[in-house]
């Protein structure tokens, strides 16, 4: 008797412990909400000879307390981050050397392209889960922060995963996804 007492008990708390584990981050409530063009005219200054002293050494061994990630990206002329995504945060992203155009694609059904060129000081904010992309379009290095939302964002490049799954996704279906040629594809799948 007494063991299936105790076996109802444990069953019982099982069940009211999963209600209240929560496996992932929650939602936004909305994609993105597009701000001031003009970002002298926004009511925030960041001092950019300061912003180093904000990331200094002793964030980065703290870091595992903020539930945040934090990457250091080091562009060179023309270097690129391609279209990716989160799955699991959004990103701030600051601008400290050099000039970047981003850009982010909404969700459907809009797909909306918003874009944006950065200079030392700038940040911008790529919405969780949404397609973005950073490119170097000066003539001398960028470098950047992002900081994660998430100690884990994970990262999905668009490309390579499309077109370099393994095993292979049949070139059949990418073309007529795509609506390209199927010997475009396979040249794409041999890339990758």
């Amino acid at each position: 008797m007494k063991k299936g007492v105790s076996f109802l008990v444990t069953v019982a708390f099982m069940a009211l412990a999963s209600f209240l584990a929560s496996a992932y981050d929650p939602s936004p409530l909305e994609d993105t909400c597009v701000a001031v063009d003009e970002p002298k005219n926004a009511g925030i200054s960041i001092v950019t000879n300061d912003l180093i002293a904000i990331f200094s050494t002793s964030l980065f061994i703290d870091m595992e307390k903020t539930l945040l990630g934090c990457h250091w990206l080091d562009y060179e002329p023309n270097g690129q981050n391609p279209p990716h995504f989160h799955p699991r945060a959004s990103e701030i992203f600051i601008v400290l050397e050099g000039t970047l155009l981003v850009g982010f694609i909404t969700s459907n059904p809009e797909h909306r392209f918003i874009s944006k060129v950065l200079n030392k000081g700038d940040v911008f904010v790529f919405p969780f889960s949404l397609i973005h992309f950073q490119v170097n379009i000066g003539h001398t290095n960028a470098v950047a922060i992002a900081v994660f939302n998430s100690q884990n964002p994970g990262v999905i490049t668009i490309a390579s995963s499309i077109f370099g799954s393994n095993p292979p996704i049949n070139p059949d279906f990418l073309a007529r996804a795509f609506q390209l040629d199927k010997r475009v594809v396979e040249y794409l799948q041999a890339r990758f």
